[in-house]
């Protein structure tokens, strides 16, 4: 069968359109009224033609291939038993166990630091007593180098002046 033109297909379209206002007018209302038909059905349908080549259906290569079978089976027999398959995978388990076994391992360690002995407790603070004492000297060492030149001579002057008076009174 020869390929139908636009204008047949057209004239089709036309003609149901047309056969559907006259039923409407000449029987009563109906509640329903049919849908128009928008495209025109393909050619292949309606002829046997050898020649044609019709189309098919593609296949999905995941729905085929066996693993694909082999888990979809799996899941099927888990629902018929009532198992829910496992939410997580496995990657986020062990990575989820790492990070509970890290925060367990600093409560661990924060425990330990809380339950100092006495011993303990008293080297700590005299060692931020020295840490203070050197902080203070240090300190007083760069005022003395930052300090102006007169008033370095200045201090110089009183101590030979403190030494030439101590060294006769001996």
């Amino acid at each position: 069968m020869p390929v139908k033109s636009f204008k047949t297909l057209m004239v089709s379209i036309l003609f149901e359109e047309w056969k559907y206002t006259v039923n409407k007018d000449t029987e009563p209302k109906d509640t329903y009224p049919i849908p128009r038909k928008i495209m025109a059905e393909p050619d292949y349908i309606d002829d046997d033609n050898p020649e044609l080549i019709r189309p098919q259906k593609l296949i999905n290569p995941v729905k085929s291939s066996r693993n694909h079978q082999d888990l979809h089976r799996e899941l099927l027999m888990n629902q018929k038993r009532g198992l829910a398959p496992q939410n997580k995978p496995e990657l986020q388990k062990v990575m989820e166990k790492r990070k509970r076994d890290q925060v367990i391992k600093q409560q661990k360690e924060e425990e330990a630091q809380k339950k100092k002995s006495d011993l303990e407790i008293e080297l700590l603070k005299r060692q931020q007593k020295l840490e203070q004492l050197e902080l203070e000297q240090q300190k007083m060492q760069e005022e003395q180098e930052n300090a102006p030149e007169f008033v370095k001579v200045k201090g110089n002057l009183r101590r030979t002046v403190q030494e030439a008076t101590e060294a006769p009174d001996s």
